[in-house]
């Protein structure tokens, strides 16, 4: 089984960022295979990873509800499903991606999510690892379509606020009893380290001891131009801090 790598915290604390720089350390290490899931509707994981997303899961599912009665003879919809998830997949070289996309819409859904769980968790089966890019809220992990996580990397730009949100996805854990393996929680964008008064509040909030991502300006850089965010520099000081966050958790060796 792979090994379950989700990143979250609030919208704009920089998610998408840090999993792309985590799927490009994991490909340079030699990793893989490595799959990475874009959990969140707005689909920004493909633009950092230099790919593009034409199909989702969502799409997949609306489309085997609508095409239900209209399936060739002596398919299931289970088998179609499996089959249109495969084709929605980015191929890679030395990673692949799937879209999550849209929510629910309204009506039953139950039976087309299970399938789609159950072909999504088979999916996993043929990766070493799944770098999740968790949506802004909680409703991935609330709905437990998350499953099981190895390593859960919780963000938190530098603020309070911030703060509450992550100590709320603790407690949702706890709540709906997801097996979370290693645990590891940064601040993102720290101009000048992590003020001592943050710190405090973190340990307040019975949060892991933070590390520091810092407020990078080639990633911003990146970012304006629409280049891949994986194209940053080996030395770049935000990308030596996300492979220091994997050998804290264990999913990089040295120190």
């Amino acid at each position: 089984m792979a090994e379950v790598i989700a990143v979250t915290g609030k919208g704009g604390v920089g998610k998408t960022s840090v999993a792309a720089l985590i799927v490009r350390a994991l490909v340079e290490a030699d990793q893989g295979p490595i799959l990475a899931v874009d959990a969140d509707p707005n689909l920004n994981l493909d633009a950092a990873l230099g790919v593009k997303a034409t199909d989702t899961v969502g799409e997949v599912r609306e489309e085997g509800l609508d095409r239900s009665a209209q399936l060739p003879g002596g398919m299931a919809k289970a088998e179609f499903l499996r089959l249109r998830i495969q084709e929605a997949l980015v191929e890679e070289k030395g990673f692949d991606l799937l879209a999550m996309g849209r929510p629910e819409g309204p009506g039953c859904y139950c039976f087309a999510n299970s399938i789609l769980r159950a072909c999504v968790d088979q999916l996993g089966k043929q990766y070493r690892y799944v770098v999740v890019d968790c949506e802004a809220g909680l409703e991935h992990l609330s709905r437990r379509t998350a499953g099981d996580v190895e390593v859960l990397i919780l963000l938190s730009d530098p603020s309070v606020r911030s703060l509450d949100t992550v100590k709320r996805v603790l407690d949702l854990v706890k709540e709906l009893d997801t097996k979370v393996g290693r645990m590891a929680f940064a601040f993102t964008r720290v101009a000048d380290g992590v003020p001592e008064a943050l710190k405090a509040a973190a340990r307040e909030r019975e949060l892991p001891e933070p590390l520091a991502i810092p407020e990078d300006p080639e990633l911003r850089e990146l970012d304006v131009n629409g280049r891949p965010l994986t194209d940053v520099s080996e030395d770049n000081p935000a990308y030596q801090a996300v492979k220091v966050l994997l050998r804290e958790t264990g999913v990089l060796e040295g120190k």
